[in-house]
This record gives structure tokens, sequence and C-alpha cells, in this order.
């Protein structure tokens, strides 16, 4: 089975692939975690809501991220419940981002299954860790991918 490699490429008029399915999911989640939400005007879901916040106020000892808008409406087009996420935790617990990021991976990376994620903030390294780990629907071989997403510079 042939898969698309990111970034695009095309060689000879035609789109290049590779067989190689763990480096296209690899890529795929890349894109899918550094792109915000609202960014791809063919679907404005995709991507990574966390990536929308990263202006607003991080308290690190509760682990939540707050609006720094002073409009009351500000952050309705995120959900009334972003705020009230955690940022560290595991996607099996519904109030965290973790749980965001394996929805959109469900819908938009159909070569994984059994989905969970598990994000972690170190505070001395002002860096999420993100895990995702999956079973691999052509081969039901295990996946595994992590990244860092550094924040608050």
């Amino acid at each position: 089975m042939a898969n698309i490699l990111l970034p695009l490429q095309i060689v000879d008029g035609k789109l290049k692939t590779t067989d190689k399915i763990v480096k296209s999911i690899d890529d795929f989640l890349s894109l899918l975690v550094t792109t915000s939400q609202n960014d791809s005007v063919s679907a404005r879901k995709f991507g990574f809501v966390f990536n929308n916040l990263r202006f607003e106020i991080f308290n690190e000892n509760e682990g939540v991220v707050y609006d720094s808008s002073l409009e009351e409406d500000a952050g309705e087009e995120l959900g009334p419940d972003i705020y009230e996420k955690k940022i560290s935790g595991s996607s099996k617990n519904l109030n965290t981002f973790a749980a965001e990021l394996k929805e959109a991976i469900i819908k938009y990376e159909k070569r994984l299954q059994d989905v969970s994620v598990s994000i972690s903030y170190i505070r001395e390294e002002r860096l999420l860790y993100v895990v995702v780990k999956g079973v691999l629907s052509s081969t039901k071989e295990r996946y595994r991918y992590l990244t860092t997403i550094k924040i608050w510079n």
C-alpha cells in the first residue's frame, strides 16, 4: 500500500509515495499537532486546539490555561470549556487536551486504531511531551509517536 509523504512532493507530475506506513503516520501526526485549528480553510477543525492558546495565561500550579482576552465571548470559537481542560493528562480523562487530540487523531488518521494519548508538562523544560499510542490498522502492529511542544517561553 502506498502512503503519501509529507511535506507533499511531486515527481514526474505525480505525488511521491512510500511503503513506510510508520513514517507516513509520524509525518501526518506532526502536521496535526503543529497546526492550529481554523488554519485550514477546507477543514476548520483540523489541527490541535492547544496551539490556539499560546498567548493565553498558563497557571502552572493548577495546570490550566486562562483566557487573556477582556472580551466575554472571545473563547467561543474554541469551545466553551476550553479553559477548563487540564494540560497534563491522558485521553482516558475527558477534561484534558489529550482527549481533544485523541478525537482529532481518530477523525483524521484512519490508519490507527485503539488510539491513546498522554500529555505531560515538564515545568523545568517548559515543554509538553505528547505520546500517541495505537495499533496500525493494516498490520495490527503496535505504534508509538513522541513529540514535544515548546510553550510559554
